[in-house]
């Protein structure tokens, strides 16, 4: 996934004002476009993110430069082997001065929350997620109670230490819109990040940084409508389901994307096109996003892993395989 096109159209101020996100997350995150576009994407499309990468590629800094870039609420659960669902969603709590239970929100009553190292927490604490993510509401005692609008869970993941870890279950990994690989710096930028530090940069002071919010809930509601409205013509729709169906039909996996995977593609790909300033979906903006959308939702066979296969290398033999529409 590389940046959009320039606009073919004038940008409207919601259109300039959450592409300047982008333009303020460099202050703080060197590199890493393709992650942050990624992210604005979740946004505007009303879905969440799974960021994976090793350690010190700047997840959780690019979560909170993100939140420091949005005029949002944002908290951050660090997740451990002994955090508990209620310390997620929030529990009932008896009060001895009104003799009542009542019940005390958890982090995940915010807009933007950050779940550091997801795969560290059991399955239970995990599955706490699920209702919060799809239908945006937590029930406690049989009583649901709505999250704030707009609500985004960016989740992070070390690829590579497996010790005292729990993969996510298939079922919540469908949950996310993108998986979006975090790579290392080239060797320029590893440069301006050292420079960077050695001229005082903290990373803890983004407001030092010069961050400032650019965007907030009314933007970013503007923006969804905008994109409601980013035409999608039936071969491009054709092209999305038989993108989808050929993961089924591929021999190196042995689970394919759903139905919903080709609905998020088809969103993804209008966010993608908007950002481009089209108001049309091309089979490229679907071409652009389809292994971050689609990377997570599928499931190689054994065999395959064992011959060094990744789900990228499926879907880039699909995308060369599969008739693109004229």
């Amino acid at each position: 996934m590389t940046q959009p096109a320039p606009p073919h159209t004038p940008p409207t101020d919601t259109y300039a004002a959450l592409n300047g996100l982008r333009q303020q997350i460099g202050k703080a995150v060197v590199g890493q476009d393709a992650v942050v576009t990624g992210m604005v994407i979740a946004l505007l499309c009303r879905g969440h993110v799974l960021l994976e990468g090793v350690p010190g590629v700047a997840k959780t800094l690019l979560v909170r430069a993100l939140a420091a870039t949005l005029d949002l609420d944002m908290k951050r659960v660090q997740f451990t082997p002994d955090l508990m669902p209620g310390d997620v969603t929030g529990s009932l709590v008896y009060d001895t001065k009104t003799a009542a239970f009542e019940f005390r929100e958890g982090p995940v009553f915010t807009n933007l929350l950050l779940a550091d190292e997801i795969n560290r927490t059991p399955p239970k604490t995990q599955a706490a997620l699920l209702e919060a993510m799809e239908e945006r509401q937590v029930t406690v005692e049989g009583e649901p109670r709505p999250l704030p609008d707009p609500f985004l869970v960016a989740a992070t993941q070390n690829p590579v230490e497996y010790e005292g870890t729990y993969p996510l279950p298939e079922a919540q990994l469908d949950r996310f819109l993108l998986k979006l690989t975090v790579p290392l710096p080239s060797r320029a930028e590893e440069i301006d990040v050292i420079t960077r530090h050695a001229t005082g940069f903290d990373p803890r002071d983004l407001a030092g940084a010069g961050l400032r919010p650019v965007a907030g809930a009314a933007e970013l509601a503007t923006g969804q409508r905008e994109i409601g409205r980013v035409i999608v013509r039936p071969e491009v729709i054709g092209y999305v389901v038989d993108l989808c169906r050929a993961t089924r039909q591929s021999p190196s996996l042995q689970l394919g994307a759903s139905p919903r995977g080709a609905t998020a593609l088809l969103a993804t790909s209008r966010a993608w096109a908007w950002l481009g300033g089209r108001d049309y979906v091309s089979p490229d903006d679907v071409k652009a996003l389809a292994r971050p959308t689609l990377r997570h939702r599928v499931q190689l066979r054994p065999e395959a892993e064992l011959e060094g296969v990744t789900a990228d290398s499926v879907l880039d033999g699909i995308l060369a395989t599969v008739l693109v529409p004229r």
